[in-house]
């Protein structure tokens, strides 16, 4: 499969950039600068809650590049019926640390592909589902001052602090970094 074909990531995140290099795609990386805080949630599930934001971010790049083949992802976890995004400051992401570590969650990454050119727009979601370890007040103090929640759905990179925080997933590892590559794959052959 050629794995270069004008291809645009709209985020900013380290992760998926690493995902997309190891992968073997070339592509540019242009922030989408939408507002996230302006979606809400109610009276969808969580699954259109990531894919909505996933297409907005596509869409706000592909607007301004219509013959690229642009990405856009978002993800969030949920957790009895929450849906989960950002911490917003040290004590949200405690509260969501305290939440997550306490139950098996799941982290969905919507995931949209774009090219305007074409007239083409697609948009799915994949769902992995998080075992944690049970974390001790210690090691949830030690989570937050490290500061390593910061611009993470959930507060926790798997990649950064697996090991510790996680007992087993089921599904992608690669959905919970925020981008499902096995779904990525399988939705750029449509158009590569």
């Amino acid at each position: 499969m050629q794995r270069s074909a004008n291809i645009i990531l709209a985020s900013v995140s380290p992760r998926r950039k690493q995902l997309l290099t190891e992968a073997g795609y070339e592509f540019t990386v242009v922030p989408p600068g939408i507002d996230e805080s302006a979606f809400t949630f109610e009276g969808i599930t969580v699954c259109e809650y990531a894919e909505r934001l996933a297409l907005a971010k596509a869409k706000a790049v592909a607007d301004r590049f219509p013959n690229s083949l642009v990405i856009g992802a978002d993800t969030v976890a949920e957790s009895q019926g929450e849906i989960i995004g950002k911490a917003a400051d040290a004590k949200d992401a405690e509260r969501i640390t305290r939440k997550l570590f306490s139950q098996p969650h799941k982290v969905i990454t919507g995931v949209a592909i774009v090219r305007v050119s074409a007239g083409a727009e697609i948009v799915e979601s994949d769902t992995t589902i998080v075992y944690p370890k049970r974390l001790t007040d210690e090691q949830i103090a030690e989570h937050i001052e490290s500061g390593t929640w910061r611009d993470k759905a959930g507060a926790y990179a798997i990649q950064e602090s697996g090991d510790e925080f996680i007992e087993k997933i089921d599904g992608s590892m690669t959905n919970v970094m925020g981008l499902p590559m096995e779904l990525l794959e399988l939705m750029l052959r449509r158009f590569i």
